[in-house]
């Protein structure tokens, strides 16, 4: 059983419920628009928010800052080649910053690019380099209720059909996202990481995994898929990434640091076209866009975030969690994820229709009803999509305690009980980019 001990600490405070109804109005109703001093617990992402360990703190002072042929950079290389096995890595200033690097040297304008389900940035990127995005989930994995052990899974049959009907030379890459944020962050198995391999090598395009909670889902299969009961998650981890082609990174998950992220890629000529684009976008290609130090720091994350005691309490204090809710009558996503509990907001709040954002509804009451802060992935963050009305609780690494889950437990047990009384809410202004809008979009009630 793994456990951590504090050696330094932050003070928090919940502001009163008059000054928290006041903030969420000034916020335009739109939790990104929250000052984290008027949060009580954060609960938006799990992406660079949670706590290093001294190991990683102690690899900040060894930080080397020259500008090309860091050591760290050396640290990082033999970490991704050891944990993940790509010999080949351009690092990124965070996830987005390796989706712009990646995407924008393998897509063109008319191409249609598949994934199990794109999440908001990546489908952003995928749009901005001209292409489309296309989701192919399996059945049940945007049912909340429904069951399954792999509901993060890509349809393989869908991605069939698709380049049946786009032609294969419109598909320039599959994306394989594990585990699904954008499906209640559930897993995907190596079986069918294996078949979009072969799928992958079929067309010849290269098989790209969003590799930000590879150890989350590692875990997952050590847990569910027959044949890997006695596997280690760093096992289970070198197996599935040796099925990609290439891979994006936002270290601020699995690399358990607060900034930082890289591609990582197999064939020498790809990895020459994404450093030049690395270098124009995000620096050169031993910093990326991050210091040494944070280099030095997601060297020792990566290695520490696949070992089995980790990631077993990562995952139990979610499990926790979810139980918890369940258990208070809370509609939750089943089975639980890794990194966050997802509450089924249209379900709970059964008397708004789609029309007036239940989820965001949800996110807003959170808020005010005890300081929590957590973000909706339905209709308002996924407009023109077939996405359930999910609120997302993501839980940030080694962060929080006991007594952070009971205040959790307690605000949603209190919004359940004046549920009826919630009310819609309506867009007022939103920017041009439709799929980056719940980022800063303004919303009222209604």
């Amino acid at each position: 059983m793994r456990s951590y001990l504090s050696k330094m600490v932050t003070s928090t405070q919940l502001p009163e419920r008059e000054e928290r109804a006041e903030h969420i109005a000034d916020a335009g109703y739109n939790v990104f628009n929250l000052s984290s001093s008027d949060v009580f617990i954060d609960l938006l992402t799990d992406s660079g928010t949670g706590t290093m360990s001294d190991e990683q703190w102690a690899a900040l002072f060894r930080g080397d800052e020259a500008y090309a042929g860091s050591s760290s950079f050396e640290a990082l290389e033999d970490a991704v080649k050891s944990v993940m096995g790509f010999e080949h890595v351009v690092p990124a200033h965070q996830g987005r910053g390796a989706e712009n690097v990646l995407y924008g040297t393998l897509f063109e304008s008319d191409d249609v690019v598949p994934n199990n389900t794109h999440f908001d940035t990546t489908r952003a990127h995928v749009a901005n380099a001209g292409a489309e995005p296309v989701d192919c989930p399996v059945d049940g994995a945007m049912d909340p209720d429904a069951s399954g052990d792999f509901k993060g899974n890509l349809d393989i049959d869908a991605v069939r059909s698709l380049v049946e009907d786009r032609g294969a030379a419109s598909v320039p890459a599959i994306i394989l996202t594990i585990t699904n944020n954008s499906a209640a962050g559930q897993p995907v198995s190596v079986e069918n990481t294996r078949k979009a391999s072969d799928l992958a090598d079929e067309l010849d395009v290269p098989l790209v995994i969003d590799a930000c909670r590879f150890a989350e889902n590692a875990y997952f299969v050590t847990q569910r898929e027959p044949g890997y009961e006695d596997a280690t998650v760093a096992e289970v981890a070198r197996e599935q990434l040796s099925y990609a082609d290439a891979l994006v990174m936002s270290a601020k998950k699995d690399g358990i640091t607060n900034i930082g992220g890289f591609v990582a890629v197999r064939d020498p000529e790809l990895f020459e076209r994404v450093k030049q684009r690395a270098i124009l976008y995000e620096g050169f290609s031993t910093y990326g866009g991050m210091a040494g130090r944070d280099i030095e720091a997601l060297a020792v994350g990566l290695q520490e975030a696949v070992e089995d005691e980790y990631v077993a309490q990562r995952i139990g204090q979610t499990q926790e969690l979810g139980e918890r809710l369940a258990a208070a009558g809370a509609p939750i996503y089943q089975p639980l994820g890794g990194h966050a509990v997802y509450l089924d907001a249209e379900a709970l709040l059964s008397h708004l229709p789609l029309a007036k954002y239940p989820g965001q509804a949800l996110v807003v009451e959170l808020y005010r009803e005890g300081g929590v802060r957590g973000v909706e992935l339905g209709s308002f963050a996924f407009p023109d999509t077939d996405r359930p009305e999910l609120v997302r609780l993501a839980l940030p690494r080694r962060r929080y305690h006991r007594e952070h889950l009971d205040h959790i437990v307690e605000t949603v047990t209190a919004v359940m009980e004046h549920a009826e009384s919630v009310p819609g809410y309506e867009v007022v202004w939103e920017p041009p980019r439709k799929e980056l809008r719940h980022f800063s979009a303004e919303l009222e009630p209604v």
